[in-house]
């Protein structure tokens, strides 16, 4: 007998919530701005090729990964619309150019180093986008650097400047509104100082999905969209559809008495009789470690279950003392779209971000996409 992966775990996305997503921050926008999807790390665990194939039939401007691989990934599947590569490096520029995928330049260093390349190719008017350091301080070019970057754009025949981009740091923290205010202020300073040296207007984008909602005036000409189009905003909103749900089934049943131990390490005796399931799912699939010891509780004919013992490598098991009728390969939900049961739920029980927690879902999981 053939053992397909989804006879054990499976993600299933919706790509219809995917749509109504992209739909509701697009309808946030003036029709004159553009949209950028981030499909970086996997489309943030959810299936970059699918992902990127849904969003350029609904008519996104741009996409964007982090890395040169990531890009050059989606361009052998076919898809066609500008893509950005956030963090392209220097060592894979000649890569970069043969994909037709376009680089943002964070300093000097990277800039000569691709003009360089350009010029001995013979290439001229590249696509590539400036990133500024408005103050987050992990890339981009800092205030000082804007005149001499100035001059060396100015007389430069290699390069096109597609646009001039920022990231704010904290867009989702109402606590941090004026230091977001003081960002987007520092940015339309150093773009336009920027644009001055240029005989064209750039495109200009800072706004993350957070700034889509929270900071019009941070829209200018281009918006970028990554959590949210995934069904997540900077806080609980009921108006966005979280398209991943995460399950498995269960592989054995049995009933333990008041005493015994579950799992590594004892970690967990149970007080009385018990009747425990063993799901395959465990840390190496991204069910974190620190969800075991009933700190999350799957979800079993429509009842919780709380996870027993310590998560394992493979496994988990999860106690069903307290719900009838359960067999062995029925259905387990770790999270779901279910209030309770979601991502958002399961990082607040982690302390940690709900595309952390995507991130992780190993590739051992098979993606399936529905259009429920």
């Amino acid at each position: 007998m053939m053992i397909r992966n989804d006879d054990f775990s499976r993600l299933e996305i919706n790509l219809s919530g995917c749509l109504d997503n992209y739909k509701y921050f697009r309808s946030r926008l003036e029709a004159s701005t553009k949209l950028l999807v981030l499909v970086k790390a996997n489309a943030y665990g959810h299936g970059a090729v699918q992902f990127a194939s849904l969003m350029e039939e609904a008519g996104a401007d741009y996409l964007a990964v982090a890395y040169p691989v990531e890009g050059v990934e989606l361009r052998e599947a076919g898809i066609r619309i500008p893509i950005m590569v956030l963090t392209a490096g220097t060592d894979f520029f000649n890569e970069i150019i043969d994909n037709s995928l376009e680089p943002g330049i964070p300093n000097l260093y990277s800039l000569k180093a691709l003009c360089e390349i350009l010029d001995k190719r013979g290439v001229k008017d590249f696509p590539v986008h400036i990133k500024l350091d408005t103050g987050m301080h992990r890339l981009g070019f800092m205030e000082d650097d804007i005149d001499l970057l100035g001059r060396g754009l100015h007389l430069d025949t290699t390069l096109h400047i597609a646009s001039i981009f920022s990231h704010l740091s904290s867009a989702d923290m109402p606590s941090e509104d004026d230091f977001t205010r003081e960002q987007i202020e520092r940015f339309e300073y150093m773009s336009s100082q920027l644009t001055e040296w240029l005989d064209y207007e750039p495109l200009r984008h800072i706004a993350n999905s957070a700034a889509i909602l929270r900071f019009p005036e941070a829209h200018y000409d281009m918006c970028r969209l990554g959590l949210g189009l995934y069904g997540f905003g900077y806080e609980h909103n009921d108006e966005l559809i979280p398209v991943a749900t995460l399950s498995t089934r269960i592989v054995q049943i049995k009933s333990l008495a008041a005493g015994e131990s579950i799992g590594y390490g004892r970690a967990q005796r149970l007080d009385r009789e018990a009747v425990i399931a063993t799901i395959p799912v465990g840390y190496a699939d991204g069910l974190d470690r620190d969800l075991g010891c009933g700190r999350w509780s799957v979800r079993i004919k429509g009842e919780s279950a709380p996870i027993i013992g310590r998560v394992c490598m493979d496994s988990a098991m999860v106690d069903i003392s307290n719900i009838r009728g359960v067999e062995v390969g029925d259905t387990v939900t770790i999270f779901s779209a279910e209030r309770g049961n979601t991502l958002e739920d399961m990082a607040r029980v982690l302390d940690t971000i709900s595309y952390e927690i995507m991130t992780s879902i190993s590739q051992r999981v098979k993606r399936v996409y529905t259009e429920r």
